[in-house]
C-alpha cells in the first residue's frame, strides 16, 4: 500500500514481507562481510554461510542440487546468461541455431535479437490464440545446429502457462538444450528439475515479496555454459561480482513463505475479478482461460484506452498496468496481444491485474466497481462505439 493506493501491480513488482526484512538485516548491520571461503576471517566465513543456506534452500524448492543454483542480480540477468553463456559455449561446437517465441519478455526476446545480430539464427515461433505454443511446430523447428529452446514458463502480460515439461521432454531427444524464464511462476507453481528435463532455469525474488535486484539461474550439471562477464571467480566461476548476502537470504526467506494456501486465496481473488470484468460489455479476457497464473487477470476492454482506465483509476486509488512493466514507457502496442493475433484497439484497450500478499477480496470488489463506472465515463466520451 501507498497510504490508501489497493496496489494491482503484483507482476512488476511486490511489497517487502516485513520478515523477509527481518531476515535480511543482520547482513546490513552485523555479518556484512564479503564471504570468503574456510580459510577466510570469520566474519567472510558466516557471510558465506549465509549465501551457501540461501542457495541450499532455494535449489531445493526447485528439487536441484546446491551446486547448479547461481544467484544473480535478477531475472534479466539470469536470461542473458543462459541464452549467451549457451551461445558462447556451443555457437562454434554444435551450432548457431537458437529457438524462442514471440511473445517472451524482454531479457529473453531482447537477448535472442542480440545474438541474432551477431550471427547467430534465431527462429521465433508463433503461439495460438490463448497465448500457447504448439508442440509440432517446435518439432519442426529444432534443426541439428540447434542448440538452444527458451520458453517461458508463463507469460508475463496475459498469463498464459506453457507445458513445460513436454518441451523439455522434445528437447532432450532432438538433443537442444531447453531454458524457461520462470520468473512469473516459481516457486507458485510446482517445477522440479529432477522430474523435468530442464536445463536452465530464470528465477526472481522481487514478484514474491522478496528484496528487488537479485534471483537466480538453475544450471543442470554439466551444462555447457561459458562466462560472459568478467571480473572474479564467484559463483562458481560463472558470475562475476561480490555476492548479493542480504538479497540471497531475503530471496530464500521470501521462496519459504510461499505456500500453497496462499495461492489459492490469490486464484480466488482472480477468479471472482474476471467473473466481474467480463460483465462488462465489450470486454474480452486475454491469455488462456483456465491454464493460466493463479494471481493475473489481463482483459481488454473495447472503445476505451487502457492508459485512460489506467489514470483514472489511480485518481480513484487504484494501481494497475496496461502490459508488462517494461511496456510502461513505450506507446507501442503490446507484442503480446499482437503475438496472439490481437489488433491495435485490443492491445491498446488491454489492463492486467495482478494480485499479491497483501491484497483482499475488498480489493477485488471495490476495483471491479471503480472500472465499471470509469469504462461507462469513457465510452460516453468516446467517438468510438457509438452505433455497436
Amino acid at each position: 500500500m501507498f497510504g490508501d493506493l489497493v496496489y494491482l501491480d503484483n507482476s512488476a513488482a511486490t511489497r517487502l514481507d516485513e520478515r523477509v526484512l527481518e531476515a535480511m538485516r543482520p547482513y546490513f548491520l552485523e555479518t556484512y562481510a564479503v564471504a570468503t571461503s574456510q580459510f577466510g576471517y570469520s566474519a567472510g566465513i558466516e557471510s558465506r554461510e549465509a549465501l551457501e543456506g540461501a542457495r541450499e534452500s532455494i535449489a531445493a524448492r526447485l528439487g536441484a542440487k546446491r551446486e547448479e543454483f547461481l544467484f544473480t542480480s535478477g531475472s534479466t540477468e539470469s536470461s542473458n546468461m543462459a541464452l549467451k553463456g549457451v551461445a558462447l559455449a556451443l555457437g562454434e561446437k554444435k551450432g548457431r541455431h537458437i529457438i524462442t517465441t514471440k511473445i517472451e519478455d524482454f531479457p529473453v526476446l531482447y537477448s535472442a535479437r542480440s545474438l541474432g545480430r551477431r550471427g547467430f539464427e534465431i527462429t521465433y515461433l508463433d503461439v495460438d490464440e490463448t497465448g500457447r505454443l504448439d508442440l509440432d511446430q517446435l518439432r519442426d523447428a529444432i534443426q541439428a545446429e540447434t542448440i538452444l529452446v527458451s520458453v517461458q514458463a508463463a507469460n508475463q502480460e496475459i498469463a498464459t502457462l506453457q507445458d513445460i515439461e513436454s518441451i523439455a521432454k522434445i528437447c532432450q531427444e532432438r538433443d537442444a538444450l531447453f531454458h524457461t524464464d520462470a520468473t512469473h511462476t516459481f516457486p507458485r507453481l510446482p517445477l522440479n528439475v529432477g522430474e523435468v528435463p530442464v536445463d536452465l532455469v530464470t528465477v526472481a525474488s522481487h514478484l514474491i515479496h522478496g528484496p528487488k535486484g537479485v534471483g537466480g539461474l538453475y544450471v543442470r550439471e554439466r551444462t555447457p555454459l561459458t562466462k560472459w562477464m568478467d571480473g572474479g571467480f564467484q559463483e562458481f566461476n560463472l558470475r562475476a561480482g561480490a555476492e548479493n548476502i542480504p538479497g540471497a537470504v531475503g530471496f530464500a526467506k521470501a521462496v519459504e513463505l510461499v505456500t500453497l494456501e496462499e495461492t489459492s486465496r490469490l486464484r480466488d481473488m482472480r477468479d471472482r475479478l474476471t467473473e466481474r470484468l467480463l460483465g462488462i460489455p465489450h470486454a474480452r479476457l486475454n491469455g488462456h482461460p483456465s491454464l493460466r497464473l493463479p494471481h493475473n487477470t489481463n482483459v481488454s476492454f473495447r472503445f476505451v484506452e487502457g492508459e485512460s482506465i489506467l489514470l483514472h483509476l489511480d485518481m480513484r486509488g487504484f494501481a494497475v498496468s496496461t502490459g508488462s512493466a517494461c511496456f510502461s514507457r513505450s506507446l507501442e502496442a503490446s507484442h503480446v496481444i499482437m503475438g496472439i493475433g490481437g489488433n491495435h484497439e485490443q492491445a491498446h484497450g488491454s489492463v492486467r491485474f495482478t494480485f499479491g500478499r497483501f491484497n483482499t477480496m475488498d480489493d477485488v470488489d471495490a476495483v471491479a466497481g471503480a472500472i465499471t463506472e470509469v469504462i461507462e465515463k469513457l465510452r460516453e466520451i468516446s467517438p468510438l462505439g457509438k452505433d455497436e
